[in-house]
């Protein structure tokens, strides 16, 4: 018996979450790798084999390629400027604020309320004629901006909007790494002179770099799959997916949606589905092998 749980034991406790991933996460890709084959119809099912047809004709397809570069242009308005709010804001709150405990969990609320009245909400701050965005402009003399009809006023206005949902969030996964950050190092560090400033690029980020690791690379997924806040953003167009009168901020799960829910062509929309699965994998494996050289050369 004790050999039996020495080595069987380990397996079986483990075994649940390969049978849920197996059942939930494989077996769903797998398949729709299988009806991006196939000319597949969700109403009439399968219309038989093609074989790369779907993937041909979408990289002819221009509403794929504006869409892919949406969700580039998106991602990298979003991501990056979001994780070094994150790593400031982590800064300030591990500092011996008063109520820290209330700062802290006040930088979770973004994260807290739905998405889909945040969006609603910023939906109506970058309105056209009403909005208060436009209004503070106004104030300072530039002129309102359609913010749903231009491409760049578009992509700012949902980037604004991610950002602020997120930045909290990394930046209180940020402050729990430098919550482990020996203290003895800063006081060497405030020995030799070093300032503030100095001190936290040569000792709190090098010590994080791990941490930034793991948010870069889920903040890669994240952004790329970006779908809730762009198909939120414009209330009348909700219904179609297609991201503005001429498609100005419709992502790539965006452009999926419109294939498979609303045209019905799910073999097209695997097609796609899987095309952005290899464009994460790709991102995150350069995102990986950059942070990794970067902290070995640290």
């Amino acid at each position: 018996m004790g050999w039996w749980d020495l080595k069987v034991t380990p397996y079986l406790i483990i075994a649940p979450f390969f049978v849920v991933f197996g059942i939930f996460g494989l077996y769903p890709l797998l398949y729709t790798a299988w009806v991006s084959l196939h000319d597949w119809q969700l109403i009439d099912g399968d219309q038989g084999f093609v074989g790369l047809a779907n993937y041909t004709e979408l990289l002819a397809d221009q509403h794929f390629w504006n869409a892919l570069g949406n969700t580039v242009s998106l991602f990298v308005l979003s991501t990056f400027p979001q994780l070094l709010a994150a790593l400031g804001l982590a800064a300030l709150l591990d500092r011996g604020l008063r109520g820290r405990a209330f700062w802290r969990a006040g930088v979770l609320l973004p994260n807290v309320i739905s998405v889909a009245a945040v969006a609603l909400v910023f939906a109506q701050l970058f309105g056209r004629d009403f909005g208060i965005i436009n209004f503070l402009l106004g104030l300072v003399g530039v002129d309102p901006v359609d913010w749903r009809a231009e491409t760049w006023a578009s992509h700012l206005a949902i980037s604004s909007m991610v950002m602020w949902r997120w930045t909290g969030y990394n930046a209180l996964i940020y402050l729990a790494a430098m919550q482990s950050v020996p203290k003895d190092m800063y006081e060497s560090a405030m020995l030799d002179g070093a300032s503030r400033w100095r001190t936290f690029w040569s000792i709190t980020v090098p010590s994080i770099r791990p941490t930034i690791m793991f948010t870069a690379i889920v903040s890669t997924i994240g952004g790329l799959q970006l779908f809730v806040e762009p198909q939120l953003f414009d209330p009348g167009g909700t219904a179609t997916g297609t991201g503005g009168t001429d498609r100005q901020f419709q992502t790539l799960v965006m452009y999926l949606y419109e294939k498979g829910f609303r045209l019905f062509d799910a073999g097209y929309s695997s097609a796609i589905a899987w095309v952005l699965f290899m464009i994460i994998l790709l991102v995150a494996v350069v995102n990986f092998t950059l942070t990794r050289r970067i902290a070995s050369k640290g």
